[in-house]
């Protein structure tokens, strides 16, 4: 993602776009020389910088720096690179092609991360585990099934790429305001040649279209599209950290902690979630900068304004680079999870006596009993036995209180019985099996280039 987005790629694809001009120009007929055009393809990278920067400080413009420091070394081509074209003619569609290139390496990190969480969530998908809702124990839930929850998001989020990376218009040849006038001058008033070059630049930098009209530049509610696929990813990492560091707290899931690791500097004992606390951090930022896009869009006048230039050489490489770190970050903790699940048991221990309240209910019934006296003498007993854990009891003792009731009269064997964890799950196992199997399996088996595994340096 840094290559990506560093000066060699950016003005190596400003070079390529000019070498694009120029040879749909001359296979148009314009009389561009086939000297020049290998000129300028002989030397699409070997950009002196020094010069541009000495260029740049001449002309105060960075577009014409580039096009005179290509000129110097594509001597044959000089007065032909730029010709009829505006500045956004290689910004704005160089941009785009970052932008795409940036997405499909995303779009790998996302399957990768999924993959890491499907082998997870396969091996956890029956340890039955305490379910919040508003953050209070719940219905219990699977370890497995929970962690589905996070890749249901990271399947939104590769829909939401796909569509985005296909659907990514190119600016195209458009022209100083949109109208593509230099060009129908360039072309002596003949407008199917002036779409026909359009086409042919869209072709050789394999976009399927341009957008349809534009002004000096691309509609920048295009950015605002792409930042929120961006961001949305940034979203799914940071519940994933926040539910990830909960867990921890509880004793439940840890983050990976290396042998020699320190927490803290005063605080021997201290396992801090500090990757997923950076996961968190990050995507905060990711986040502030989607709605710059949008305000960044609501604010061009008429064909444009330069109030975007600046502002979008910061917020578009920011928030595909931290989103990348971001995804190198969860997989790293996906792959390195510790569960544990004694210390999961014991906590829905506490809190299954509660949950199986309801069929203890049926089961006075069932046994010749009234409803409402059994709702009764459970709610006394149930009250009366998390006071007792909050004052400092063991564990939950609510089952033994009730077998020791006589008005109540079921054995406690059979109350063991019906609070067993595997009873509440209800259909967590499969439901793991079945999004596993038809919803994860179709995105993982799609093609894919591997990466290589970042270091996480925390």
């Amino acid at each position: 993602m840094l290559t990506l987005w560093g000066p060699q790629t950016r003005y190596g694809l400003w070079r390529r776009l000019w070498l694009a001009l120029a040879e749909s120009q001359r296979a148009l007929g314009i009389d561009i020389p086939e000297a020049a055009i290998a000129d300028m393809r002989a030397h699409l990278d070997d950009i002196n910088f020094e010069a541009v920067a000495e260029y740049e400080r001449k002309f105060r413009h960075d577009v014409m720096a580039h096009v005179h420091a290509f000129g110097d070394v594509a001597p044959a081509a000089r007065k032909y690179i730029h010709l009829g074209a505006t500045s956004c003619y290689v910004t704005d569609n160089a941009e785009l092609i970052l932008m795409r290139r940036g997405l499909a390496l995303l779009r790998e990190k996302l399957l990768d991360t999924l993959d890491a969480l499907a082998v997870f969530a396969r091996e956890w998908r029956d340890e039955p585990a305490l379910g919040y809702t508003h953050l209070q124990p719940a219905q219990l839930t699977t370890v497995g099934k929970r962690a589905t929850l996070w890749m249901q998001d990271i399947l939104l989020d590769l829909a939401d790429f796909e569509y985005r990376m296909e659907t990514l218009p190119f600016r195209g040849v458009k022209g100083t305001t949109g109208t593509q006038a230099s060009f129908l001058t360039l072309f002596e008033g003949d407008h199917a040649k002036v779409r026909e070059l359009d086409r042919l630049v869209c072709e050789k930098m394999e976009f399927a279209a341009s957008i349809p009209v534009s002004g000096q530049t691309y509609s920048r509610k295009v950015d605002a599209q792409v930042l929120g696929v961006v961001a949305g990813v940034a979203a799914t990492a940071s519940k994933f950290s926040g539910d990830i560091r909960m867990l921890q707290a509880f004793g439940e899931i840890e983050e990976p902690f290396e042998k020699n690791q320190i927490g803290s500097s005063a605080m021997a004992y201290k396992r801090n979630p500090m990757r997923s606390e950076r996961i968190a951090a990050l995507a905060r930022f990711v986040l502030s900068l989607e709605p710059n896009a949008n305000q960044t869009h609501a604010v061009q006048y008429f064909e444009r304004t330069l109030d975007d230039s600046a502002n979008r050489r910061l917020a578009i490489p920011e928030s595909f680079l931290a989103t990348d770190a971001i995804l190198v970050l969860m997989q790293n903790v996906v792959r390195g999870l510790e569960v544990h699940p004694a210390r999961i048991r014991r906590r829905v221990d506490d809190e299954l006596p509660f949950m199986a309240t309801e069929e203890l209910i049926v089961r006075f019934v069932r046994a010749g009993g009234d409803r409402q006296e059994a709702h009764e003498i459970i709610r006394g007993h149930s009250i009366a036995a998390a006071r007792a854990v909050k004052d400092g009891a063991a564990r939950n003792d609510m089952l033994e209180r009730l077998a020791a009731d006589p008005a109540f009269g079921v054995p406690l064997e059979d109350l063991q019985a019906v609070a067993e964890p595997s009873r509440f799950v209800g259909r967590s196992p499969q439901q793991v099996d079945e999004f596993l199997a038809e919803h994860v399996a179709p995105w993982l088996a799609k093609p894919r280039t591997p990466l290589e595994v970042e270091e996480v340096r925390v």
